[in-house]
């Protein structure tokens, strides 16, 4: 019991990660589950936002701009995958591994602009003593204005509302459309070649903000921050929709149970740490809870289904 202080102490970290990443899944869940497109771009453009956000504050630029600065960088790399799939006929899986490769070397340049004595730069530190900072994890236990947790989570909201507002929209009911049911969107006069575009950029802007959020928060930007970022996307999106996706139908709320998922998931992982694990198992521990999640749909459809179809039989 003597892990109960430290891990509820570590809660309100585990919340600012899980809201960051949580927009990040966000950017998942778009091409996931409304797009229909596996898209691997995201442990890149997740750096990229990182990387482009610390180069800009370190260079003395206003955090806000550097945001959205480093939201265009991730928009650019999801129209570079789009245009890889759409006018080049490459696989969607296989364009985002491609572009994923392309900014590992870009980010790597990126982050050593302005130092003269390097080529390239695994690392960009971005200190709350020497930057103006959005967010910064050393104040995330504050009782104040200063806490990260609010400006995280009104950005959150915002992203949302945004969101549920532009797929109301008539190119974000195309979009839709176009994740639904290709065949029938074109019939319908929809260039889904535009709406596939147009999905992975919004996509990828939004896992460049939280990579941008991300290198504030911990202070600094690495080029390997992304890596594996769109398992832990895909595990917050599933945990969210298998808790909460029988309460959550409107559209703006499956939204938010893919930040509740991930704020679960880094609970989760937060007290697995404390009871012992290793943080080299990590990775190992993101891929069963994922393949956890992914089984209970299937063994409740397949087998409980099932059971309950024969128990209303024999009551008849």
């Amino acid at each position: 019991m003597d892990f109960l202080l430290p891990f509820f102490n570590s809660l309100p970290n585990a919340a600012g990660q899980g809201l960051i990443w949580g927009i990040m899944a966000i950017g998942v869940y778009i091409t996931y589950r409304i797009l229909d497109v596996a898209d691997l771009t995201v442990d890149g453009s997740l750096a990229t936002g990182g990387a482009v956000c610390a180069l800009c504050i370190t260079m003395g630029w206003n955090p806000w701009l550097a945001l959205l600065t480093a939201v265009l960088a991730g928009m650019l790399a999801g129209l570079i995958t789009g245009l890889l799939h759409t006018a080049c006929g490459i696989p969607a899986i296989l364009a985002g591994i491609l572009t994923q490769l392309a900014l590992y070397s870009i980010n790597l340049r990126v982050m050593a602009i302005g130092d003269p004595n390097a080529v390239t730069k695994v690392t960009l530190a971005v200190s709350v003593n020497n930057h103006d900072l959005l967010v910064s994890s050393r104040f995330v236990r504050s009782i104040g204005l200063d806490n990260p947790l609010i400006l995280l989570a009104i950005v959150t909201l915002a992203v949302i509302l945004l969101l549920y507002w532009f797929f109301g929209t008539e190119s974000g009911s195309a979009l839709r459309a176009t994740g639904a049911n290709q065949a029938m969107a074109r019939a319908q006069g929809i260039s889904t070649n535009f709406s596939k575009v147009l999905g992975l950029v919004i996509s990828n802007g939004l896992v460049a903000l939280s990579g941008a959020l991300l290198a504030q928060y911990q202070g600094s930007s690495t080029v390997d921050m992304g890596r594996g970022a769109i398992v832990i996307g895909l595990a917050a999106v599933i945990i969210g929709e298998v808790l909460l996706g029988k309460a959550f139908r409107n559209f703006a709320l499956r939204l938010l149970s893919a930040v509740i998922g991930a704020i679960l998931y880094y609970a989760v992982i937060t007290l697995v740490l404390r009871l012992g694990l290793e943080t080299n198992d990590l990775k190992l521990l993101t891929a069963l809870v994922v393949a956890i999640f992914l089984t209970i749909p299937y063994w409740k459809g397949k087998y409980f289904s099932k059971r309950a179809g024969k128990g209303g039989a024999v009551h008849a």
